[in-house]
Parts: C-alpha cells; structure tokens; sequence
C-alpha cells in the first residue's frame, strides 16, 4: 500500500492485490471516499468508481473487516463485554470536570480506556483528567454498565 498527498483534496491510497489488480481510495478532506478499482488488461484504466460519504465508508469498513473475525480484537459476544464510543456535549454537566468526579467505575463497573479529543488521543486517563465538550470517550464494560456511563456522561 502507498500514499499519496493530493494537496487540497486529501490523500490516495493505493493498492495492488496478490492477483495483480489495482485498487485506489482517495480519502477526501470533508470525510468521504472515493473507491477505485482498474481494469485487468489496463492498470491504468478505471473499470469501477465510487464516491461514498464517511458513514457509508465505515460501513464498508464494517463489513470488510468485521470485529468478530479479527483475532487481536476482543470478542464482545463471548465475554459479554461491550466497546463503544461516547460523546460528551458541550452543555454536559462534566464539562470542564475531573474525569473522577464521575465515579464512573464505582457507579457503572466501566472503564474509560482512551479519550479522543480533536486529533489528540489520551490514553488510560486518570481520574484527574479534565473533560472538555466535545470529547469522545472509549467506554468499555458490560452492555448495561456502558449504557449507564452514557446515561450518566449525558446529564446536563
């Protein structure tokens, strides 16, 4: 795979698979993709193109690479644990709080493992974290217990 910088568009990915045929996927700069594949005979001919919108892209993502048949993932259905993504809204009651303030762990059995701000990732925050709008916090417990750190990160 390589990577080319398209400046003012994004950036191409480029792939040739084991039977010799050519792949691109630019990833455009407002999210969405367009996904390319060559001709056999002409590698430098487009058979097939296109364009997907971000949530169409992951869903493509999703259904080439799903969690459940990737080995170094944890499976969520055998254990009963769950992983998911939650935000935290500028008008949440935690913005601005200490991570600990929460008692997420005490109140839920949760843990947050990462929180994801801007293009900055914070992993394994203490309970001294400050939480900021916008954030997005890897959550991961019990189905039940993630739905009540949601519930809980969602007050106003």
């Amino acid at each position: 795979m390589s990577s080319t910088p398209l400046p003012g568009i994004g950036v191409r990915y480029d792939l040739t698979t084991r039977e010799h045929r050519r792949l691109s996927v630019v990833a455009h700069r407002d999210g969405s993709r367009t996904l390319s594949a060559y001709r056999e005979d002409d590698p430098d001919a487009c058979a097939l193109s296109v364009r997907l919108t971000s949530p169409e892209a992951e869903a493509l993502v999703a259904a080439m690479m799903p969690g459940h048949h990737s080995p170094s993932l944890l499976s969520t259905t055998e254990l009963g644990l769950v992983a998911e993504r939650v935000e935290l809204s500028a008008a949440s009651h935690w913005n601005g709080r200490l991570l600990g303030e929460t008692r997420m762990r005490t109140e839920t059995g949760v843990s947050i493992v990462a929180v994801l701000r801007r293009a900055e990732a914070f992993p394994s925050p203490g309970p001294d974290f400050r939480l900021a709008g916008g954030d997005i916090l890897i959550v991961i417990g019990t189905r039940e217990g993630v739905e009540a750190a949601a519930a809980i990160l969602g007050r106003e």
